[in-house]
């Protein structure tokens, strides 16, 4: 079945939609709000403004002289003030400089301001850091998103060096189990692969957001010192090094090799040694171990997809079949291959996955397989787990001069089935990046306050998700730009 909405789809204002009257006063004597529009699009302008009507806030449009606040996202204050003249009908020039702001008593305002505000319950005081910055025509500030979804981040970038460090750090703290430490500096990194050139001094990170100081710290040391001590401390430590190679491992999560570590186990040998204390699937991934280890390359993956597309063909004629993963965001190598399987017909895809899998096992393509059924269902949850119909399998690569079925390269393969209607969420959740689709998920739900995940785009306000034929389609949902793939890597 389609996601459709549970009730009938009300359409976005583009703008104001109630008169000054009618607006009200609002909870907040003294206190009226105008949204710019530039940059944050229509639907989102629309959720922005029921959100804070909601909240008690007082909204008028820009032609008001009682505004207040006038809040914006991504511009600065002559930006802002360009576009409030554009909207009054009036030349630039005729309004306010950003320096003394429009009417003595009227701020210039940044978005976070407001949403703090809306998690506070009411206005709060404004701070400095709340004012939209004020840009010389002669050196104008770079302007970096704060979400990485807002950024466009290409496969290959100049501050490898930088990006490397953090990331260790990041997969560090999640060995050990401090996700929230481990986010840090993967946001950190994540904004530094956004950049187009090279970061050439400590100083260039005062306009880059989401850089605390401990990556401030780590950063300063690799650009004085080519390296940093505390992460070649990290890369050399045996628990770093042991992690590493237990959760590389089908099968293992953190959880798991944690346990493993601490019991004394530290090497493949060790675990081959535990064969009976070990999973089924635990089992396959150390069986394979050489061959999963050893990165797939495009041509490869590609020679696996048509194997698996044609298979299904068969079966059910129509199967679409799409390569996703790091293949489509441009990467050459992976270390698995990530199908997506779906049928023009809502419906027809639940008879594929079965005998699909029954059709490889009996050509002797499958070395492991272990599927799963669809359990989502159109009620809404709070969970961006996935719930398709899925076989997580390890699948026979034939190779050159090699000899009859199950022989060959073993290969890491998640076959995918997604019904059409929410195929393009899957195909945007299952593209990546990890941390990509992340900060999509926490854009949704903090900018929009909706809830996405690879089934839908859901509503809470609306009690409806919101239908998407295409990743287009749902990026222009919140209001984004939208962002290919090969500029996902963040």
């Amino acid at each position: 079945m389609a996601l459709v909405p549970v009730k009938r789809r009300r359409r976005a204002a583009a703008g104001p939609v109630l008169p000054e009257a009618a607006a009200g006063p609002g909870r907040f004597p003294g206190v009226v709000l105008c949204l710019v529009e530039r940059g944050l699009g229509a639907r989102r302008w629309a959720l922005l403004a029921e959100r804070a009507r909601a909240a008690g806030f007082c909204l008028h449009s820009a032609g008001s002289a009682a505004v207040t606040h006038v809040v914006a996202e991504q511009c600065s204050a002559e930006e802002a003030l360009a576009w409030l003249a554009r909207r009054r009908g009036s030349a630039t020039g005729s309004v306010p400089s950003a320096q003394t702001e429009p009417g003595t008593s009227t701020a210039l305002l940044d978005l976070s301001w407001l949403l703090e505000s809306l998690d506070a319950g009411r206005p709060l005081d404004v701070e400095p850091r709340h004012r939209l910055p004020v840009t010389s025509s002669e050196t104008p500030s770079p302007a970096v998103p704060a979400y990485g979804c807002q950024r466009r981040t290409p496969l290959v970038h100049p501050n490898g060096v930088l990006t490397d460090a953090l990331e260790t750090l990041a997969q560090d703290a999640a060995f050990g189990g401090d996700e929230r430490r481990s986010l840090a500096f993967t946001r950190a990194a994540s904004v530094l692969k956004a950049l187009p050139q090279r970061l050439g001094s400590i100083r260039e990170l005062a306009a880059l957001p989401g850089i605390g100081e401990h990556c401030r710290k780590v950063i300063q040391e690799v650009l004085e010192d080519g390296s940093s001590a505390e992460v070649e401390a990290v890369r050399r430590s045996e628990w770093y090094r042991t992690m590493q190679l237990f959760t590389g491992i089908f099968g293992v999560g953190t959880q798991t090799a944690t346990c493993w570590y601490r019991e004394g186990l530290r090497t493949l040998a060790d675990l081959r040694a535990a064969g009976p204390r070990l999973s089924r699937q635990q089992q396959a991934g150390l069986r394979y171990w050489e061959d999963l280890a050893t990165p797939v390359t495009l041509a490869e993956a590609e020679a696996i997809g048509e194997l698996v597309r044609a298979e299904a063909w068969r079966i059910l004629p129509g199967t679409t079949m799409t390569l996703v993963g790091g293949f489509r965001r441009g990467k050459p190598t992976g270390h698995d291959v990530d199908l997506l399987l779906s049928h023009p017909e809502e419906g027809k895809e639940r008879a594929l996955l079965g005998p699909l899998v029954t059709r490889l096992e009996q050509q002797g393509l499958l070395l492991y397989q272990q599927s799963q059924p669809n359990t989502f269902g159109l009620e809404p949850s709070s969970s961006t787990m996935d719930r398709f119909e899925h076989c997580f399998a390890i699948m026979c690569l034939a190779l050159p001069g090699a000899g009859g079925p199950g022989t060959g390269r073993a290969v890491r393969v998640d076959l995918v089935v997604v019904p059409r209607g929410q195929f393009a969420f899957a195909l945007l959740g299952w593209t990546g990046s990890r941390h990509f689709e992340r900060e999509l998920r926490r854009f949704a739900g903090r900018q929009c306050g909706l809830a996405l995940s690879n089934h839908g785009l859901y509503d809470p306000q609306r009690e409806m998700f919101l239908p998407a034929t295409s990743e287009e389609e749902i990026f222009q949902l919140l209001g984004l730009d939208y962002v290919p793939p090969a500029e996902r890597n963040a």
